[in-house]
């Protein structure tokens, strides 16, 4: 290019494009060729989609299927998604959010060893007394089933006919040398029993939600893992389970 032509450029008028005539400003800006240009651009754009849909309508297999058709509804005209469960509860939300993998797996330990200190101290064996007796005894004459005692039938004292477990013969009982315990002291006994069951009960449900958080934090750390193929998962996650992913085997070096 010559230096003519080059002071040629430098010098050419930049054409302004003239404003809104004061006549005229009740109607509003005085739309420029930018402007139109973007909204030209922006029309096209929407004239292709439409098109574009249009011709995967015609062209759609009424018979196929996709996910979508059972994860949505159609209310009064307008698609809305189902809701799902959640997968995690507020608590597991809360360990999963606060605190290290650690952490969690040092709790489940603390509460296993509890669980199997409680199960030690307690035999399980009052479950038993709660399942309904269906023991059947049989007689020769209706005048034997009318003046049946089942108590000297088992040779035991009438307390303990509800007990399926340590019922005591009455020959056992003379020889045993048992405390003389009030009535009251019984009941503080019986309720520290119970008062047990229930310990046990809840740190066996704690547990088990501890162990649910640890295998999903895990099963989080695994996915964030750099792999050649992403894995396939099998089942989502639950409340109480973890997702299941099937990862494909890859050699280490």
């Amino acid at each position: 290019m010559s230096s003519w032509k080059k002071a040629a450029k430098t010098n050419q008028k930049t054409h302004r494009e003239r404003h809104q005539p004061a006549a005229r400003q009740h109607l509003g800006l005085l739309e420029k060729k930018k402007d139109y240009q973007l909204r030209a651009k922006d029309q096209h754009d929407k004239d292709d989609t439409i098109k574009l849909l249009r011709k995967r309508a015609l062209n759609r297999n009424p018979d196929e299927f996709y996910h979508h058709m059972i994860n949505s509804k159609v209310v009064e005209g307008e698609h809305h998604e189902k809701q799902k469960d959640d997968e995690h509860t507020t608590e597991q939300l809360q360990l999963m959010q606060t605190q290290d993998i650690k952490y969690v797996i040092a709790k489940r330990t603390i509460e296993s060893n509890k669980i199997k200190r409680l199960q030690s101290e307690l035999h399980m064996i009052d479950i038993a007394n709660t399942v309904p007796n269906r023991h059947t005894f049989f007689v020769d004459t209706p005048e034997e089933a009318r003046n049946f005692d089942v108590a000297k039938r088992l040779d035991t004292h009438p307390m303990l006919l509800d007990r399926k477990t340590n019922r005591t013969k009455l020959s056992d009982l003379e020889k045993l040398k048992l405390p003389n315990l009030s009535e009251k002291e019984m009941k503080r006994l019986k309720n520290l029993r119970e008062n047990s069951y229930n310990e046990l009960k809840k740190r066996i449900e704690r547990e088990k939600e501890l162990t649910v958080v640890v295998q999903k934090m895990e099963m989080k750390r695994a996915l964030q893992e750099k792999r050649s193929q992403k894995p396939k998962r099998v089942a989502a996650g639950t409340k109480d389970t973890a997702p299941i992913y099937l990862f494909k085997y890859e050699r280490k070096r």
